[in-house]
């Protein structure tokens, strides 16, 4: 059995490894284009305090947090230990105790399913800051021991170097006859395949439409800025241990290894595939960094990272095999959650194309 896996991100990277895992032949093809939100996306795995009301949603995001520890453990026995991903915990702040009694009610309701969530704790605001030193002391938060933060780029890479793939870069149209899937062209060239699988984020819609297939799904902005923090003496500040800050609202602050703190993001619904970097942008994740974190003042600023969101409409993903077309399926619509449900919906997709 041979199947395509129509792009490069952590939906599709997921998708490929876990089929090469049941043992089919599988070809990764990529597109390459500028603005990919698994390259861009800050990789924040911490569900539980969602807004969302959706219970089908809401229970597909909390087991992606279970999903891709399992799967970064399966990784290092194959030898893949560089994937970004780090069990640091995050911390949700609020604005008044009422809305830490929400948040805590919530997240503990949600974790009670699932260990993945781990210890649950109440912190004054000194107790934030010593976690997280450029912090603010006058907001209360809840730690969450489970959250996690991950690389979408590293985690990729180590997802395709496991299964030993290396995709093949070009514009792929998918090869559809008598309503099956019979493989895609590539700049013209025909790969043959049994099965195929679209996870082409944002850009979805695009292969799909020309056959009739609508996908409930468009590009959201979203700007992120990195930044380097260092101690006293000019050397990188201790980061890789800090946790996830999650204040109120869309901004987050997510630290990695090396000094670097991640800071984001806006959400910019109907941006098209716009990917420039504005003044605005940046302004608004540097102002609500700056808000919840004023230590982060003196930090460099490294570089702002631009990726384009597949955002459902419905705020539904859409995951699984395409009506009327045999042997076709599609993975897309994770919006901001895409890093925490990404590796989950590859599994799951494996799962449909194999007949799990």
């Amino acid at each position: 059995m041979r199947v395509v896996v129509v792009g490069a991100g952590i939906v599709g990277a997921s998708t490929a490894f876990h089929l090469v895992e049941a043992g089919v032949d599988t070809i990764v093809v990529d597109q390459a284009h500028p603005g990919r939100a698994t390259m861009a996306g800050a990789g924040i795995v911490c569900p539980w305090p969602t807004s969302s009301t959706e219970p089908d949603f809401v229970a597909l995001y909390c087991a992606g947090a279970g999903a891709t520890a399992r799967l970064v453990e399966r990784l290092a026995e194959l030898g893949e230990t560089d994937t970004g991903y780090g069990r640091v915990g995050a911390i949700v702040l609020a604005e008044t105790d009422t809305e830490l009694d929400v948040t805590e009610r919530l997240v503990s309701e949600r974790s009670s399913a699932a260990s993945d969530a781990g210890e649950i704790i109440r912190l004054s605001g000194s107790e934030c800051r010593d976690r997280f030193p450029p912090l603010r002391d006058d907001h209360a938060g809840l730690f969450i021991g489970g959250a996690a933060r991950l690389d979408g780029r590293r985690f990729t890479d180590s997802l395709l170097r496991a299964a030993r793939l290396e995709p093949r870069e070009g514009r792929a149209e998918l090869a559809i006859h008598d309503g099956r899937a019979r493989g895609v062209e590539l700049d013209g060239e025909l790969i043959d395949a049994d099965a195929v699988v679209v996870a082409g984020g944002a850009w979805t819609s695009d292969l799909l439409v020309e056959h009739h297939v609508m996908v409930d799904v468009e590009p959201q902005k979203g700007q992120i800025v990195h930044l380097r923090v260092t101690g006293p003496d000019g050397t990188p500040a201790a980061t890789g241990e800090w946790p996830t800050i999650l204040p109120p609202g869309p901004h987050y602050l997510v630290p990695f290894d090396g000094g670097r703190v991640v800071c984001g993001a806006t959400r910019e619904t109907g941006s098209g595939f716009d990917t420039d970097v504005t003044v605005g942008g940046q302004r608004e994740v540097l102002a609500a960094a700056i808000r919840w974190a004023p230590g982060l003042a003196d930090a460099a600023i490294i570089e702002t990272r631009v990726g384009l969101r597949p955002l459902a409409r419905s705020g539904r993903p859409t995951i699984g095999p395409v009506p009327h077309v045999d042997r076709l399926y599609v993975g897309t619509g994770m919006g901001a959650g895409g890093l925490t449900i990404g590796p989950h919906a590859g599994r799951l997709l494996a799962d449909h194309v194999v007949g799990h």
